[in-house]
């Protein structure tokens, strides 16, 4: 339970969520990191088992949501929405929100490293949540906290349609060149929050680099510089 176990901090935490749990045991599991365990513990004390079934419930509640609101997209066009809806960035942007980082339970070792800020443990600890909530209530109250939290975001992106890599390599095959290539230019920042510069190197053009908290997101980045640049992408 959060680093406060008061009745009247896990009452706040689920003021946060918008969910009071029937079985809080739930809650606890998908707050702990596995470095807050004794040696004797199983690892299913942990948050692990949790985020794993979370990730696929919020998978779910996501489609289906878009399912719903963009009835004229095309598949292409649905997974560009979803891949952005799902990724760890934006599942680590709710815990900050809904203030999961200060009520994980951590190791001193972990906490000490930034674990509490870590974007990939931040995402895991949400995704925990949602399961936890799942497993407590059902699919429709998990459901329920996916649409207050992701319906607005879903509503409000206004990014690229396509995932840029695949627009870049499918026009570079067009002009009949090799695979767009991506090399990591620079690597700087603490483990908890890394950034790191890719560059995109395609047959016979100038390099594209992009900047990103995470290599995947980099690479997007620089194949989106080289799409703008050479006026395939206008938007």
């Amino acid at each position: 339970m959060p680093r406060d176990d008061s009745g009247k901090a896990v009452s706040e935490l689920e003021r946060r969520l918008g969910h009071s749990f029937a079985d809080r045991s739930l809650l606890t599991v998908a707050l702990t990191h596995a470095s807050a365990l004794d040696p004797s513990d199983s690892v299913a004390g942990s948050y692990q088992r949790l985020e794993f079934l979370g990730d696929r419930v919020l998978g779910l509640a996501v489609a289906t949501m878009m399912h719903r609101h963009f009835p004229k997209a095309d598949e292409g066009e649905l997974a560009r929405r979803f891949n952005h809806m799902v990724k760890r960035e934006t599942c680590a942007e709710i815990a900050v929100e809904l203030k999961l980082g200060d009520a994980m339970r951590i190791g001193q070792s972990e906490a000490q490293t930034g674990g509490r800020k870590k974007v990939a443990l931040l995402a895991d600890i949400c995704e925990a949540v949602i399961a936890a909530i799942y497993l407590d209530a059902g699919f429709d109250a998990a459901e329920a906290f996916v649409k207050r939290l992701w319906e607005p975001r879903m509503l409000s992106w206004s990014g690229p349609l396509r995932d840029a890599k695949t627009t870049l390599q499918e026009w570079a095959q067009s002009k009949g060149l090799p695979t767009p290539r991506y090399d990591v230019v620079k690597r700087e920042g603490p483990d908890h929050a890394p950034s790191f510069v890719v560059g995109v190197t395609v047959q016979g053009l100038a390099q594209g680099q992009g900047k990103g908290g995470s290599k995947r997101t980099a690479e997007q980045s620089a194949a989106e510089t080289v799409l703008r640049r050479e006026g395939v992408w206008n938007e």
